[in-house]
């Protein structure tokens, strides 16, 4: 690749799965991007309008490409984002039980000559989950950190999730085959 690729995210789990491509690419993480969007936006639409934004706001080399990426967990039409606390996560966790909801992770790859984005979405369905296999995730996986309040990778993806339609790894966090198939484009 003729690029430096940067990958503009502190999520551990985005950093392994990028590695995983066997590409080279350094971390750079600005603090507090502006991660709201406008009301009016279609909901399959907030996760690359985000990705886009924290975009804007890195300055780059010509030899440097900016990989940015938002995850959004969507039931019905609600968006779930981070919890903001225990109780949130477990509330979050108690809508998605029994249901199936959607992962969108919208990505932006940027270099100062051009600009792609796309957005890839999963299917993900949970068995009922009990309140005792709530309070127990929370407890001992403390997913504040997490959109929807759950990391697939985690206890309550292996006891929990009983179908899950298009990318595992996009559940969790990056769409690496689509990310490989749009960084081959770039050279």
């Amino acid at each position: 690749m003729k690029y430096n690729i940067i990958l503009a995210s502190n999520s551990p789990r985005r950093r392994e799965l990028l590695a995983g491509l066997d590409v080279d690419y350094e971390v750079r993480v600005l603090k507090d991007i502006d991660e709201t969007y406008p009301d009016s936006l279609p909901v399959a639409e907030i996760p690359t309008y985000i990705s886009r934004e924290k975009a804007a706001a890195y300055t780059i080399a010509d030899n440097e490409l900016l990989l940015t990426a938002d995850t959004v967990v969507v039931l019905g039409n609600e968006v779930m984002g981070k919890p903001v606390d225990d109780a949130d996560a477990k509330r979050m966790l108690r809508e998605l039980s029994g249901k199936t909801h959607q992962v969108i992770t919208g990505v932006c790859l940027t270099t100062t000559k051009k600009q792609h984005s796309f957005s890839v979405t999963t299917d993900v369905t949970f068995k009922e989950l009990t309140d005792d296999e709530i309070d127990y995730y929370v407890s001992n996986y403390h997913p504040l950190d997490k959109a929807g309040a759950y990391g697939i990778q985690e206890w309550i993806g292996y006891i929990g999730v009983t179908s899950l339609q298009g990318s595992y790894f996009n559940v969790m966090g990056l769409p690496v085959q689509r990310i490989y198939e749009a960084l081959a484009d770039f050279e």
